[in-house]
């Protein structure tokens, strides 16, 4: 038989999972009502014909998958996806290379380098509205901005027009993103080298091995999920890509729709009232989104991937 004080510390003793579930209820909640319902109810509305036309109303009527058909009909999706895709490319890639560079430099144990300084310095533009930043962008850059006065200055006859042009207008877009972005990107990457094991490191060196060769063969497959991160979550924010070219462009994508943006495009027809189509192009984005983001993984994993998971 148990003895009395057995007993009471078997009645006294606390269950603390119900607390878990308490604390973790408001995510769910919030989660549900402003992700979950909304995206259910995206792809409820994509089925229906639901427009107006004037002052009048067309539907909701059920139509099944045309509005889904009517998008590729269009044509303009594919368009649309090539910009967007670009775009973030040519932001991208420059961030990913110079984000790295800066956080093995500031992770530098010989440098001595007072992180927090440039950590602060390099994040600040990312605290900065991308809408005030598209502005500024658009009165430095525009036909008479300070910008093509310095240039006149300089000798240029009438200037350039960075808005009338295919290549300037998708440079200073994907310039804008590297900007707000870059400083974000390098402060997880270096979060990711310092949890790197130093002794790994002094260890390579102590056998002769270069810096680029550590680099290449350490520090890159150590922070490989921060990689993997990074990409997934920066190719989201570039295929939902909007304010930036919606200023600069004044919503139009000029010139002649170059830089109009899948997010852009579902605008319209959410602007027009056209909730069946806008549910469509939202559930093509949806799918998009989970299908590049797939194939990212697989590929930054490629040979980690065996019968039993990712091997440790």
């Amino acid at each position: 038989m148990a003895s009395k004080s057995e007993t009471f510390r078997k009645h006294k003793s606390v269950s603390y999972a119900k607390w878990g579930y308490i604390f973790i209820t408001p995510f769910f909640l919030t989660y549900c009502i402003f992700s979950l319902i909304p995206l259910v109810s995206t792809f409820y509305n994509s089925f229906f014909e639901n427009y107006r036309v004037g002052l009048e109303q067309i539907g909701p009527k059920f139509i099944g998958f045309e509005n889904y058909l009517e998008v590729f009909r269009q044509g303009d999706i594919i368009k649309y996806f090539y910009n967007t895709v670009f775009i973030w490319l040519v932001g991208f890639i420059p961030q990913i290379i110079i984000s790295l560079l800066l956080a093995v430099l500031f992770t530098d144990l010989s440098l001595k380098l007072r992180t927090s300084v440039f950590k602060s310095i390099i994040y600040m533009p990312n605290l900065i509205m991308a809408s005030a930043f598209s502005m500024l962008f658009f009165a430095l850059f525009s036909d008479n901005g300070p910008v093509n006065n310095m240039l006149v200055s300089m000798g240029m006859k009438e200037g350039y027009r960075f808005f009338a042009n295919v290549g300037s207008t998708r440079g200073l877009i994907a310039l804008m993103n590297f900007l707000m972005w870059f400083g974000n990107t390098t402060i997880l990457l270096m979060a990711g080298i310092m949890g790197i094991d130093t002794s790994i490191i002094e260890s390579a060196q102590m056998d002769g091995a270069s810096s680029p060769r550590i680099f290449r063969k350490i520090t890159l497959p150590l922070i490989r999920p921060i990689l993997v991160y990074v990409l997934i979550t920066s190719m989201i924010g570039g295929i939902q890509m909007f304010d930036v070219p919606q200023i600069l462009t004044n919503g139009k994508g000029n010139p002649d729709r170059t830089s109009m943006t899948l997010i852009m495009y579902l605008n319209k027809h959410l602007y027009s009232k056209n909730f069946g189509m806008a549910g469509a192009v939202s559930v093509l984005l949806f799918i998009i989104t989970a299908i590049l983001s797939g194939c990212v993984f697989l590929m930054v994993y490629r040979g980690k991937i065996g019968t039993g998971g990712l091997k440790k």
